[in-house]
């Protein structure tokens, strides 16, 4: 009957727990990894689409080439300055700009230093908006920065916690900026971003002035007319950024970036890792593919006498194989079972510490429900493969010499 194909190798792997369970291991190991690095990766890369979605599709991203994935940092010998943003800021189809620069120099309070990003942004209304929108900033209290602040200074959301200081920063506190004074004027709401929510905001001039950056700019937000084709812009601003920096097409120093081109950016670095770390992990199931098939070979000895007895009693060639490759592939998608449930545990541990230490908006793990019927699709083949020549070699054993065994 059908269902002794099933029934009898079952029987077998209860029969022998200890033995099916160190079998099982490797595959165990396996599974577990790339479920939990392929759902964490696909975790990752929704957050960052989703903060790069905040900044719309009208805006584009102007910063030094180099710099993309430090944008707002200028530590390259290429620098964007003030001149670029009236370049940008007279080129057709711009409605707006707004610049930033940020670094880590030392901060302290209550007689502790410590080291933190410093963000240096333009303080008119619609450019500070823009910069707000653009970092998912959003106001808990106190006040944004006004165009006539000078040392004035908005905290990101850990600076509300008094461990980092072991003593709390309140509205009105002064903190000491590489040994300036800054009156906190305001506290921003937790972004998930931890740059973000670690760094201090002051006036962009203040910055400059403090850190001798005369007119330099780490990164420059166009926002783009409504209507306007955000590419067809950027092609604009490159020809104007070109022509104001005498430089030749193709030897541009400057990039410019849509909110999707850098999240693409991003994801294929993430792709890359997760395929690197997954290749890791399928040295795992390579080992546990062998265990599988010594596991095999040594039932099919064990069971030597027992296989000449089927025989004897008319079993054909192909039935003794499928019983075997059965069992095998059962070792396969037992391990896969429970390589899924650790690695969804593990994803989901990650995304509740994450969410408890970052905020939600840091990491959405999702469980993709074809990745797991795939992933236990995939165990079981590799079940079948691994115990394929002792199952050959089980249905090619002479009846009578299986029986005559011991």
């Amino acid at each position: 009957m059908i269902k002794d194909y099933f029934l009898l190798p079952l029987k077998e792997i209860k029969h022998r727990k200890l033995r099916s369970f160190l079998t099982l291991f490797g595959i165990i190991i396996g599974i577990t990894a790339v479920i939990s690095l392929i759902t964490l990766g696909q975790g990752l890369q929704n957050a960052i689409a989703k903060q790069f979605t905040t900044l719309g599709t009208d805006k584009l991203i102007i910063s030094a080439k180099g710099n993309v994935l430090n944008v707002g940092l200028s530590i390259d010998a290429v620098k964007i300055t003030t001149d670029d943003i009236k370049v940008i800021q007279k080129t057709p189809g711009v409605k707006n700009t707004a610049a930033m620069i940020y670094s880590s120099p030392r901060v302290e309070f209550n007689d502790n230093p410590r080291y933190f990003y410093v963000m240096g942004i333009s303080t008119k209304d619609e450019e500070r908006t823009l910069i707000e929108e653009a970092h998912s900033y959003k106001l808990l209290k106190g006040r944004s920065l006004q165009p006539t602040d000078n040392s004035k200074a908005v905290l990101g959301y850990e600076f509300l916690q008094k461990e980092l200081f072991n003593k709390e920063i309140e509205l009105s506190d002064t903190i000491l900026l590489a040994d300036t004074e800054f009156k906190v004027v305001g506290f921003y709401d937790r972004t998930g971003n931890p740059v973000h929510d670690k760094s201090l905001v002051i006036p962009l001039k203040r910055y400059q002035e403090l850190f001798n950056k005369s007119d330099e700019v780490g990164m420059i937000i166009a926002q783009t007319q409504a209507g306007e084709n955000p590419s067809l812009i950027a092609d604009k601003i490159t020809k104007e950024l070109r022509k104001s920096r005498y430089l030749k097409e193709g030897k541009e120093d400057f990039s410019i970036e849509t909110p999707e081109q850098l999240a693409s950016t991003f994801s294929t670095i993430l792709d890359i890792m997760q395929i690197v770390l997954i290749g890791i992990a399928c040295i795992s199931l390579l080992v546990g593919g062998i265990g599988i098939m010594n596991t095999m070979y040594t039932a099919v000895l064990q069971r030597t006498k027992e296989i000449g007895v089927m025989k004897a009693l008319g079993a054909q060639n192909y039935q003794i194989m499928s019983l075997f490759l059965i069992e095998s592939g059962f070792y396969g998608l037992g391990g896969g079972i429970i390589g899924v449930i650790l690695g969804i545990f593990i994803a989901k541990f990650a995304e509740y510490s994450l969410t408890l230490y970052l905020g939600p908006s840091f990491l959405s793990v999702e469980i993709n429900i074809f990745l797991i019927i795939g992933t236990l699709l995939f165990s079981f083949i590799i079940g079948c493969i691994s115990g394929l020549a002792p199952a050959i070699r089980a249905s090619k054993l002479n009846p009578v010499q299986s029986l005559r065994y011991e």
